[in-house]
């Protein structure tokens, strides 16, 4: 998985290499301008034909020396550039310093002050509008919010249409918004494209972060990861065709064989609501069957029997009449994972079939209803164990989590801002199991604090998952992957990275019924590779 970093994090593996004596300051800032320059020449390789005219926007850190760098390496492929300074070169840190001197001897610094924004747009005597601009203000370092001025800047540019504006290249994150959070510190720049150095940043794939619709790309600066990492990183979800084949295959025979009967790939139960509320369960049933459980059961009350039994084949049956139904059926040792929620109902008598199922101690997903009962009914928090895996969508988390929910709420004033990683790091603690906090930006942690972020979105996106019965789907190859043996941290992060892979390779005109059948597509082409 690719490990996405906060800023303090980037800062002690660059201060390693510095104090390892193999990097020098000013020769990471050099490669980190090539860097970007190597990326808008890759994205727009047109843009050199012509007359191209580059606005360079240096803040009063090493971002800004960044940007100096980019002004050079530009001005030397025979670009027009003008560079646009926020603060005092003499207040530069010093290898950013030394790059405004060197640029000194090209090109003019100007105060940001005398940029308009406005004039991007229009010829300025002779020469074309402006190409491109570099966006080299404040890059990770950001931790208090824009002021004003820059903020009314930013705002000028982002009323602009695209097509209309510059192309605006972004030097580590766009300027306003928190590398740690995605969030917005009071006012952000857009970015059609983030030049990002050896790994993307948590900020890159949460909030705004995520949503601003800008490409990412990360550029290699030389450094290696030989500060000493903390076990709080965190990982973008990625599929790893060999592992993810030997966690498949855990249910075959030693000798390679076949194994020898259905029950070696796990027993999976899905609870059902009652007639006319079946189907969100029955989605459920299906997902859990594609991914590899060797039988699934649906639980069902016996008014929606009738109902589940037409619709029902490979999948088994079994009549539950309340909770004392559900107990008999859990009599059944070989079943080693449950899905509770779809459908199911509110009702008091169906927080009691929350609490039998969390008695047995069993990997158990708590999805929809299951958790709009767990926030209804403290006492069943107490039967919570390590083998859950709580399922929240927005409105399910704030429910569940309210202060924390509110604590994310909370309007962004300083960097690091609270993040979403936060907040479910933190709700995976008090519960004491997995929380899988859906959204475009999933984020799944576990109570020691073990985090992952699974993406739908820039190559990733599929906003056709946002239909009916979707989520319920998700749950049930999470079940079907908890059944197979996967520990429920790996089944959540793997059941939510082949559900987008699903949706993608459908495509448009999805529904929940599409996503079980993509499956065999999906894992076909991902273990042939």
């Amino acid at each position: 998985m690719t490990e996405l970093l906060t800023a303090a994090q980037m800062r002690a593996i660059e201060k390693a290499a510095i104090d390892a004596g193999d990097v020098t300051g000013l020769a990471l800032m050099e490669r980190a301008g090539q860097g970007v320059v190597e990326a808008i020449l890759a994205a727009w390789p047109a843009a050199e034909g012509g007359q191209p005219r580059a606005v360079i926007l240096c803040g009063p850190g090493n971002n800004g020396g960044d940007g100096f760098v980019v002004a050079r390496l530009l001005r030397a492929r025979g670009w027009t550039v003008e560079l646009f300074l926020y603060g005092v070169a003499e207040n530069l840190p010093p290898d950013a310093r030394v790059n405004c001197q060197r640029w000194a001897a090209m090109g003019d610094t100007r105060a940001l002050a005398a940029f308009d924004a406005a004039d991007v747009t229009r010829r300025s005597g002779h020469e074309r509008p402006v190409t491109l601009i570099v966006d080299a203000l404040f890059g990770t370092g950001l931790t208090r919010p824009i002021d004003s001025r820059l903020a009314e800047m930013m705002a000028k540019l982002s009323d602009m249409q695209p097509g209309e504006r510059p192309v605006i290249v972004a030097v580590d994150v766009p300027s306003g918004l928190c590398a740690d959070s995605g969030r917005i510190l009071g006012a952000a720049m857009p970015a059609d494209l983030v030049v990002t150095f050896h790994s993307p940043k948590i900020g890159h794939y949460l909030a705004e972060g995520a949503g601003a619709g800008a490409a990412l790309m990360v550029k290699d600066i030389g450094v290696e990861a030989r500060a000493p990492q903390p076990s709080d990183i965190v990982h973008l979800v990625s599929a790893d065709p060999a592992r993810l084949g030997r966690d498949l295959d855990k249910g075959r025979r030693r000798d390679g064989g076949m194994a020898p009967h259905k029950y070696a790939h796990g027993h999976a139960l899905i609870v059902s609501g009652d007639h006319g509320r079946a189907g969100a369960a029955r989605l459920a049933a299906r997902g859990a069957l594609r991914i590899g459980a060797g039988l699934v059961t649906v639980a069902s009350p016996p008014g929606a029997m009738a109902e589940n039994a037409a619709r029902l084949d490979a999948i088994m049956l079994r009549e539950m009449a309340e909770a004392a139904g559900l107990r008999q059926v859990l009599e059944d040792p070989r079943i080693n994972a449950l899905c509770l929620g779809p459908g199911m109902g509110t009702d008091t008598a169906q927080a009691d079939l929350v609490a039998a199922t969390l008695a047995t101690g069993r990997r158990t997903v708590l999805d929809a209803d299951a958790l709009t009962l767990l926030s209804c009914h403290p006492a069943l928090w107490s039967g919570l164990h390590g083998g859950c895996i709580l399922t929240p969508h927005a409105g399910e988390f704030a429910r569940l989590f309210p202060d924390i929910a509110e604590k994310l709420a909370a309007p962004a004033t300083s960097g690091p801002a609270y993040s979403k990683v936060d907040a479910t790091r933190a709700a995976a603690a008090r519960a004491g199991c997995v929380v899988l906090f859906k959204g475009p930006d999933t984020v799944i942690a576990d109570p020691l604090g073990r985090a992952a972020l699974n993406t739908a979105l820039r190559d990733r996106a599929a906003p056709w998952l946002a239909t009916a019965g979707s989520g319920d789907v998700l749950a049930g190859f999470i079940t079907g992957l908890l059944a197979r043996g996967f520990d429920p941290f790996a089944a959540a992060c793997t059941g939510a990275w082949l559900h987008v892979s699903c949706g993608r390779a459908f495509g448009p005109g999805l529904i929940a019924e599409d996503l079980p059948e993509m499956l065999p597509r999906v894992l076909a082409d991902l273990l042939a590779g």
